[in-house]
């Protein structure tokens, strides 16, 4: 029986990847200090003989050192994440992204070179690829950010200081890290409230009101269900060859924004004419957004085999119905 540590594991993909582990028969030990996840997402599984939650702050030395200590596998998804907690909160976003980080990284090395055997997971964003220009983003391309006047990107930088960090590690120590970057990832669970488009969307039409969608709503992306994205980790931390690899996660089903509105408009039956949102209302004068974010996902079926089991519409329908039953 494994022992794995799911840092950020009362969060919306943790709970899912805590949930899968325990499924598959793992010793999880989750923390979580809940500033954007809830003990709530765990409620399924609270009471599980498998499963130690420790409500407590990732960023304390003491308990990074006891949770390394006896772990085979450890998934680091405790972050800052949306972009409206981004916009406010821009001190917070870059020191919860990066200290964490690097002292769990600290300790894993340390323990590994002390005769352990624990690899790490580093859940990591497409935000790192900033506004790079290709219509279609793989692991190799440049990371094109913008000035950092614009808090919109410190997120997208904090999260490739991460990357930095777990690779560097990788190199001189040889542990055993895989990164993983997700892209649009979405399902049950899943709060609208730091700024996730699909969560909203779904929430306004269940109750008949027009879905804000922000500047023309040409932006482009892709959304990836949680339980294909969890599949995958699990899949690329029990492939030794990925140890090393930087790897796109998600789905490569392209919709502009104002079509993943009308999409589930349709879907829920509302009536109600979406409306328009500049940046600027929706956050503030200064943020950029991307306007195209699609991935090139050739290096995650080359090392998993794997391919998406949700489409779009299957997502949209599992939230509306769930929506509509609470």
């Amino acid at each position: 029986m494994r022992r794995v540590v799911v840092t950020g594991g009362a969060g919306f993909i943790g709970s899912h990847l805590t949930r899968a582990l325990l499924d598959r028969g793992d010793q999880v030990l989750v923390v979580d200090d809940e500033s954007t996840g809830t003990a709530d997402n765990l409620s399924e599984v609270r009471d599980h003989p498998r499963l130690d939650l420790r409500l407590a702050d990732i960023s304390d030395p003491a308990l990074v050192r006891e949770i390394v200590a006896g772990a085979d596998q450890l998934y680091h998804l405790a972050a800052a994440v949306g972009v409206a907690l981004i916009a406010k909160q821009p001190i917070e976003t870059i020191e919860r992204n990066i200290y964490p980080t690097q002292l769990l990284l600290s300790e894993v090395r340390h323990h590994n070179a002390a005769g352990g055997n624990t690899s790490f997971f580093l859940a990591s964003t497409s935000e790192v690829y900033g506004k790079n220009p290709k219509d279609c983003w793989c692991e190799e391309d440049d990371l094109v950010f913008g000035p950092t006047t614009r808090t919109r990107w410190s997120y997208g930088a904090s999260k490739a200081i991460d990357e930095f960090l777990t690779l560097a590690c990788h190199r001189q120590h040889a542990l055993p890290a895989v990164i993983g970057r997700f892209f649009n990832v979405v399902g049950p669970r899943q709060s609208g409230a730091y700024g996730m488009v699909l969560p909203r969307f779904v929430e306004a039409a269940v109750n008949r009101r027009a879905l804000e969608v922000h500047d023309d709503g040409q932006q482009i992306r892709c959304f990836a269900h949680v339980s294909d994205v969890v599949a995958a980790v699990l899949q690329l931390m029990d492939t030794p060859r990925a140890f090393g690899e930087v790897v796109n996660i998600g789905s490569d089903e392209p919709i502009s924004i104002l079509g993943l509105a009308e999409r589930v408009n349709a879907r829920a039956e509302n009536p109600t004419p979406v409306k328009y949102m500049s940046y600027t209302e929706a956050y503030d004068k200064d943020f950029e957004d991307i306007r195209r974010r699609v991935p090139d996902l050739g290096k995650l079926k080359s090392l998993t085999g794997l391919s998406a089991r949700y489409r779009l519409d299957d997502i949209i329908d599992e939230l509306v119905e769930q929506a509509r039953a609470r």
